[in-house]
């Protein structure tokens, strides 16, 4: 039977969730197709051919660009059955269905998909028998990994490359150790999924996965795990054994503040293995937004992570979200004085100083009477609630902000000339003129993706010309 199994994004890297399902499908005898539309047109005669169609979601800007996709799926083949799957698929089950989505999973969805495809393979023909609608269509069940099928996706090189500081590029391959979160951070979309749990996969299967990508020429390998050190020993594991068969392999790894100084002991290990850099969801450094979010991490331990990382020798890579409702002018500021007073220009990308918080159906920050205020009403084609800021001059700002750092002009200027324009128009919109920046830590360039987008901002007009 013909199975299609379509990406739309996945932060620009070979999509992980695609090569799984299909290692599970293939194993049971399906004949797989992958279309990451990111880098390839959408073939519609594969649609066309389709018994099974699933569609990733791993996160809110592959789900808007999947709106169309599955649109027009539905259009070209109304007999296949469309299973809409990943992270974000339950957040938005009613509406995928409501698109055209026969059935819609989250967390663990290999074996999930499985069980259609041969509901579907032994003959039923009723697509929307397979799973019935569900208030949250989640499976948890513990899994035993298959490795990653990548027959058929797009080489290596058609994705984000890593440039060095000496303006070389390396090839990126990219694979999960991990599932889910057992942390509970109210704007998190792991969280109404996963609820505290977290899901590892088989040492021997992520190394089985590093291993075949580093054969396709990866030089760096990045861990897609929403936090690497849920599971520590597993983490530490499994980049000892990766250093060990591969000496001149780097990584890097996404970890809380708060794991990061729980578990600072490890952090040798990390720089002694080959980690670049360490990804960590700073968010804000006001420590009431930070308790509102509740990260379980104050403004001193960001700081605290900055110098403990640093002496370690391991790249700290801040993420934010700076435009909250509970943003001021002034604590804007506070930010970009912060990362400037840290030695921190070079290792945030732009785009982390534009991103406006993202309310998602099923956010648990949508039960905040502190949000509640602020929130009008949800917006079908965004796949997100509207909110407005209390001070027009803020939205203002993040508009004015996001504009730049997305112009063609800024994308071929370096971090800290995007960074002065934004100082001064920050100051500039509280009617101030910009200081010096302070700044005393040299400004080479750090580690860091070609592609700096992140998950929870809105997509750009490219990369919906993508599709």
């Amino acid at each position: 039977m013909k199975v299609l199994l379509v990406s739309t994004y996945d932060l620009g890297h070979q999509s992980f969730g695609l090569a799984s399902v299909a290692a599970w499908l293939r194993q049971r005898g399906a004949d797989v197709s992958m279309h990451d539309l990111s880098v390839q047109p959408l073939d519609e005669a594969s649609v066309c051919r389709a018994r099974l169609i699933a569609i990733y979601m791993p996160m809110h800007t592959a789900t808007r660009l999947a709106l169309p996709v599955l649109s027009t799926c539905r259009t070209l083949n109304n007999d296949a059955h469309i299973c809409c799957f990943g992270l974000y698929a339950p957040m938005n089950n009613d509406h995928l269905r409501d698109q055209g989505a026969d059935s819609v999973i989250g967390g663990e969805f290999e074996t999930s998909i499985l069980e259609i495809y041969e509901k579907l393979d032994a003959g039923n023909s009723e697509p929307g028998a397979m799973l019935a609608p569900a208030a949250k269509p989640i499976d948890l069940r513990k899994q035993q990994f298959l490795q990653p099928d990548r027959e058929g996706l797009p080489a290596l090189d058609n994705y984000t490359k890593l440039v060095m500081p000496d303006q070389t590029h390396r090839i990126v391959g990219y694979t999960e150790a991990s599932r889910g979160c057992k942390h509970l951070c109210q704007h998190c979309p792991i969280v109404p999924v996963y609820e505290g749990q977290f899901r590892t996969v088989q040492r021997n299967i992520v190394m089985a996965d590093i291993r075949q990508q580093v054969l396709s020429g990866a030089k760096h390998i990045t861990f897609g795990d929403p936090d690497f050190f849920n599971g520590v020993g597993h983490a530490v594991r499994i980049v000892t054994e990766m250093h060990s068969s591969f000496p001149e392999l780097t990584y890097d790894v996404t970890i809380k503040v708060q794991h990061l100084l729980n578990h600072s002991t490890h952090l040798g290990t990390l720089a002694e293995t080959g980690c670049l850099f360490v990804t960590t969801a700073v968010e804000a450094v006001d420590d009431r937004i930070l308790h509102l979010l509740q990260k379980q991490h104050t403004r001193a331990d960001f700081v605290s992570a900055v110098e403990l990382t640093r002496s370690l020798g391991v790249d700290l890579a801040p993420t934010f979200v700076p435009f909250t409702p509970w943003t001021t002018a002034e604590g804007y500021i506070d930010l970009l004085q912060t990362i400037d007073r840290l030695d921190l220009v070079s290792s945030v990308a732009p785009i982390q100083l534009a991103i406006r918080l993202l309310l998602p159906a099923g956010s648990l920050l949508l039960e905040l009477e502190e949000t509640k205020q602020h929130v009008a009403h949800f917006d079908g084609k965004k796949l997100a609630y509207q909110w407005q800021h209390p001070d027009p001059a803020m939205d203002r700002l993040q508009i004015d902000v996001q504009k730049l750092v997305q112009s063609g002009e800024y994308k071929r200027k370096q971090r800290r000339a995007i960074f002065q324009d934004i100082w001064e128009i920050a100051h500039a919109s509280c009617g101030k003129i910009a200081p010096p920046l302070t700044s005393s830590r040299s400004q080479a360039p750090v580690p860091h993706m070609t592609e700096e987008w992140y998950c929870c901002a809105e997509p750009t007009e490219h990369q919906f010309e993508r599709i």
